[in-house]
C-alpha cells in the first residue's frame, strides 16, 4: 500500500490549502473531492482531512480527526550559523537540520562573514518540505539574519549555550602573541570540551557557528563574557555548515524523546 502524502497548512486551519501545496495536491498527485489528506501544521498536530472541493486553483478541506504527535525530542535545539556565500549550502543545512530535527535556526552576522543579506522565504520552504518529506510535527524557526551581538546579548538564551570556533584558550586569553588568527593546534586543546561530552540530556540548547574564516577573537570573547562556553566539534577542520549540521546533531541525540 502507498504511503500517503503530507501536505503543510499554517495554524489557524483556514480549511484551504496553500497555494503551492493544493497545486501539488490537484494537479500532480491528481486528488479530488472526497480523497483523504494528511495534514501537517508545524506546530505538533497531525491533522486528517478530507477534500470538499478541488479545481486547479484551489483544494478546499475539511478536518475529520486531529492526533497530537508525540515530539521525538525534548528541550529545544537551537543553532546560530554564519550563512556560507554559496547559498546552496545554506539551503542544503536548512533541508538536513529540519529532518534530523532542529527548534529554530538563527542566520548570523559576523565580523567576517562572507554574506551580510539573506532572504528566508527559501529558506523556509525547503524546511517545509524536509518537515513533510521526515514526518516532524513541527516546523523549525527561521530567523531573519541577526547581527551576532544583537544575539548573544538577548536575555532569553538557554542556560546552555556555546560557541564553536578554532582558536586555544591561549588565544583567548590573550596568551599568544597572534591573537586575531585562528590556530589549529596540535594535539587538540583540552581546554575545549567536545561538545557531546557536555550537553545535559533533555535540556534546551544554543550552538553558535561562525563564518568559513572563524569569529574574529572579539566575537569569541564577547560571547564569553554573555556566558557562552567555547567548545569542540572535533579534531577535523570541518566547513561551516558541516560544523552546524554535527553540533545540530548531538544536541540532537542528547534531547532524544525515549527514555
Amino acid at each position: 500500500m502507498q504511503e500517503r502524502y503530507h501536505f503543510y497548512t499554517p495554524e489557524p486551519l483556514s480549511g484551504r490549502l496553500p497555494d503551492d501545496e493544493a497545486r501539488h495536491a490537484v494537479r500532480v498527485l491528481r486528488l479530488g473531492e472526497g480523497d483523504e489528506l494528511l495534514l501537517l501544521d508545524g506546530n505538533g498536530h497531525l491533522h486528517q482531512a478530507v477534500i470538499t472541493a478541488a479545481t486547479n486553483h484551489h483544494c478546499l478541506y475539511r478536518i475529520t480527526a486531529t492526533t497530537p504527535m508525540e515530539p521525538e525530542w525534548h528541550g529545544s535545539i537551537h543553532i546560530a550559523v554564519a550563512p556560507t556565500k554559496n547559498l546552496d549550502r545554506m539551503e542544503w543545512l536548512t533541508e538536513k537540520a529540519t529532518e534530523i530535527g532542529v527548534d529554530r535556526i538563527t542566520p548570523l552576522d559576523c565580523d567576517r562573514s562572507e554574506r551580510r543579506q539573506l532572504k528566508t522565504e527559501r529558506l523556509e520552504r525547503i524546511a517545509i518540505a524536509a518537515m513533510k518529506q521526515s514526518h516532524k510535527g513541527w516546523l523549525p524557526r527561521i530567523d531573519a539574519m541577526t547581527p551576532f551581538d544583537t544575539l548573544v546579548s538577548q536575555d532569553t538564551l538557554p542556560a546552555q549555550r556555546f560557541i564553536a570556533h578554532c582558536y586555544t584558550m591561549a588565544d583567548i586569553d590573550g596568551n599568544t602573541g597572534t591573537p586575531n588568527t585562528p590556530t589549529i593546534p596540535t594535539p587538540p586543546p583540552s581546554a575545549k570540551p567536545f561538545l557531546h561530552d557536555v550537553l545535559q540530556r533533555r535540556q534546551p540548547a544554543l550552538v553558535l557557528i561562525g563564518p568559513e574564516g572563524d569569529f574574529s577573537i572579539s566575537e569569541v570573547r564577547r560571547a564569553h563574557a554573555a556566558g557562552f562556553t567555547s567548545i569542540s566539534l572535533g579534531t577535523s577542520r570541518l566547513r561551516t555548515e558541516t560544523a552546524a549540521l554535527a553540533a545540530v546533531h548531538m544536541m540532537r541525540i542528547a534531547n532524544r524523546g525515549e527514555s
